[in-house]
């Protein structure tokens, strides 16, 4: 019997939950990314964590950041090669609540509750 899965720490849902190509190509349904996968590919591609950092952050195994990372652009790149729309929605992730010390993306509650108060210290933080 395989290990349960552990949830996957994510900062904040996506402010965009899917995608739609210019031209429908109607072939199939959309291409469904999850949460977690979105996450991943925001920390590694566009924040430039590495795996370890990823999943440190995510609080899971860098092999299991690999593995959601890989699943993530391949179905990105069946989605922009067949003409796909992209959904985002559902996974296997919990999110941030706030608590922590550090937090990457500044989207979640504790970043948000601070954003313009101005001090020089959460300034250096964001």
């Amino acid at each position: 019997m395989p290990r349960p899965s552990k949830c996957r720490k994510v900062c904040c849902l996506p402010q965009n939950p899917g995608f739609t190509p210019v031209k429908e190509s109607g072939a199939q349904g959309p291409m469904v990314l999850s949460v977690d996968e979105y996450e991943a590919v925001r920390l590694i591609d566009r924040e430039g964590f590495s795996q370890e950092e990823c999943g440190a952050y995510m609080r899971v195994a860098r092999a299991t950041v690999q593995l959601i990372y890989t699943s993530a652009r391949k179905k990105i790149a069946d989605a922009l090669v067949e003409g796909l729309p992209l959904k985002i929605e559902g996974g296997n992730y919990r999110l941030c609540d706030g608590e922590e010390a550090f937090c990457a993306c500044g989207g979640c509650g504790k970043h948000q509750n601070r954003h313009g108060s101005g001090t020089k210290e959460e300034e250096e933080h964001r």
